[in-house]
C-alpha cells in the first residue's frame, strides 16, 4: 500500500507483534526508537530519525501493566511534540481506566477523564481506541475521537467456525445488549440476557436468565474478559439452561488474577478474543483461548485517517 511519505508510525513497547502487523499492512516501516528505563524505574525515549513535519501514528496499548504503559506513552508523546511533529495520532488498540468514567460512590474519581486531560497536555492530537467500555469517554476529549469496533472480525470467525448451526447470542449483562443485538441480526438468530447484580469490583451475583438457549450453541458476547468471574458464571447458567455447547467473544482479553484457570475449568468450549492486549504464555497455552488480529482493521483506519477519508464507513 503506498502511503504518504510524511507517515511515520512509531510503537511503545506494550504490543509491538500488533504494530508491526499494522506496519506490513500499511506498507510503511516502524520508526526507530530506543525506550529505555533507569534503575529507578524512569522512561528515556528517544527517535532515531526525524520526524519534523510528519503526522505521528503511535501504537501503544494502555494494558498491563496499565501505569507503566500509560506514562510509556504522554513520554513518547512529549517527544513527539518537543521533535516538531506536525501532528501525533495516538492509537490505543486497549484504553485502560475506562471503566472509571464516572463517579459510583462518593469521593471516587473519574480517571477517564483525566487520562483524557493527560494525553493532551502531552501533546496528542487525535486518538483512535477500539471498542471503548463506555462510549462517553469520547465526550471527555477536545481533540477528535474515533472508537472502532472489533465486530467485524469476530463475526466473521464466527460464521465461519459455526456455519449451519443453531446459535443464540447471549449478553452477559444489560449494558451489552445493543452489542449482543447486532451480532444477533447479523447472524439471524436468537438473543439472549443474563440479568446480574455486581456485590464488589470484579465480582458479580447471577440472577436469571432471560430468553432461549434450550439445544443451542450459546455465544457470550462481551467487550472484556478480566478475571473472567462473570463470563464463567454465565456460561454455566447458560449450560444450565439447556445449551449444547457454550462459547465466548470479546475484544479485550485482560485475562488478570484467576481468568487463565477459570477458563480452564468451566464450561466454555472455546473463548474468542484479540491481539488488542498481548497474551502470556500462560494464555497461549491454553487451546481454549483464540486469538484473533485486529491489525488490518486498525491498519484501514489509519489510513483513511491519513488520506482524509471516512472511518465510519468500515461499519456501516
Amino acid at each position: 500500500m503506498n502511503m504518504d511519505g510524511c507517515m511515520k508510525l512509531l510503537t511503545g513497547t506494550s504490543n509491538p507483534e500488533l504494530a508491526k502487523k499494522v506496519s506490513g499492512y500499511l506498507g510503511v516501516p516502524i520508526t526507530p526508537m530506543e525506550v529505555k528505563r533507569f534503575a529507578d524505574g524512569e522512561v528515556f525515549i528517544e527517535i532515531k530519525e526525524s520526524i519534523r513535519g510528519n503526522d505521528v501514528y503511535l501504537i501503544q496499548s494502555t494494558c498491563p501493566p496499565v501505569n507503566d504503559n500509560l506514562v510509556e506513552l504522554m513520554v513518547i508523546l512529549d517527544t513527539c511534540k518537543r521533535a516538531s511533529a506536525r501532528s501525533v495520532n495516538v492509537i490505543i488498540p486497549y484504553f485502560g481506566y475506562a471503566r472509571q468514567d464516572r463517579k459510583v460512590t462518593p469521593r471516587t474519581p473519574i480517571t477517564a477523564r483525566l487520562i483524557a486531560d493527560v494525553l493532551e497536555t502531552a501533546g496528542a492530537t487525535r486518538v483512535l481506541s477500539v471498542d471503548l467500555h463506555s462510549g462517553q469517554i469520547q465526550g471527555f476529549f477536545n481533540m477528535p475521537f474515533d472508537n472502532i469496533y472489533a465486530a467485524p472480525v469476530l463475526l466473521n470467525k464466527i460464521q465461519t467456525e459455526f456455519q449451519g448451526q443453531k446459535l443464540t447470542i447471549v449478553s452477559p449483562d444489560a449494558g451489552g445488549v445493543d452489542r449482543a443485538r447486532w451480532f444477533a441480526s447479523k447472524l439471524g438468530c436468537g438473543l439472549a440476557i443474563v440479568d446480574k447484580r455486581r456485590t464488589a469490583p470484579n465480582e458479580a451475583k447471577l440472577m436469571h436468565l432471560i430468553g432461549d438457549v434450550k439445544d443451542t450453541v450459546a455465544l457470550i458476547i462481551d467487550d472484556m474478559i478480566d478475571t473472567a468471574g462473570t463470563l464463567c458464571n454465565t456460561a454455566q447458567a447458560v449450560k444450565d439452561n439447556g445449551a449444547v455447547k457454550v462459547i465466548a467473544a470479546a475484544t479485550h482479553g485482560v485475562l488478570s488474577g484467576p481468568a487463565i484457570s477459570r477458563i480452564h475449568e468451566s464450561v466454555l468450549s472455546a473463548v474468542y478474543i484479540t491481539d488488542s492486549i498481548p497474551q502470556n504464555e500462560q494464555s497461549k497455552n491454553l487451546a481454549k483461548i483464540k486469538v484473533l488480529s485486529i491489525s488490518s482493521l486498525l491498519g484501514e483506519a489509519i489510513r483513511r485517517i491519513h488520506l482524509r477519508e471516512s472511518v465510519s464507513s468500515l461499519f456501516i
